[in-house]
């Protein structure tokens, strides 16, 4: 059984090389093009800060910029559950990032699309525990819109 498994999955690999499956961290991959190579626009407030940070860290800090990269960031919080007392007790923050990739050497758009994603966090009767996990489920949120805006330019860099 074992056996028959490995060469299932031997002849899936070569299948995979067949159809021009490359990696897209491999040694001649498109996201080598991009690392290092994209200027994401300076943040206004501490969201985009958070965002901005998450981006640099996944493409690397911009040393010769090819592309620019333009986020329109909106984030929102939504009550989810209600105590006894209407109290809300519970929090979804939801958040959506349009973004414009663009050629700095001609200002024309390369790829623009949308993300969005949500976290959550629980408040507390007490008021500094609900503002640092308001903090961190804002920090997540940023980190999980960071990893689908560089998903999306990761799965289009063949065609920059």
């Amino acid at each position: 059984m074992l056996l028959s498994d490995r060469r299932t999955f031997l002849l899936s690999l070569l299948a995979l090389g067949a159809c021009g499956f490359e990696p897209v961290y491999g040694t001649n991959g498109a996201a080598n093009n991009l690392r290092g190579s994209i200027l994401v626009d300076e943040p206004k407030n501490r969201q985009q800060f958070q965002l901005v940070e998450q981006l640099e860290q996944r493409l690397g800090r911009a040393n010769g910029p090819k592309y620019g990269l333009s986020v329109n960031l909106t984030v929102r919080e939504e009550g989810l559950a209600i105590s006894g007392s209407n109290d809300i007790t519970r929090y979804n923050v939801l958040g959506i990032a349009d973004f414009v990739l663009r050629d700095l050497a001609t200002g024309a758009p390369v790829l623009s699309d949308k993300v969005n994603t949500f976290t959550a966090y629980s408040a507390s009767a007490q008021p500094v525990a609900t503002l640092a996990a308001e903090r961190d489920a804002t920090a997540r949120l940023m980190t999980a819109l960071a990893d689908k805006i560089v998903t999306q330019l990761l799965i289009n860099a063949g065609t920059l």
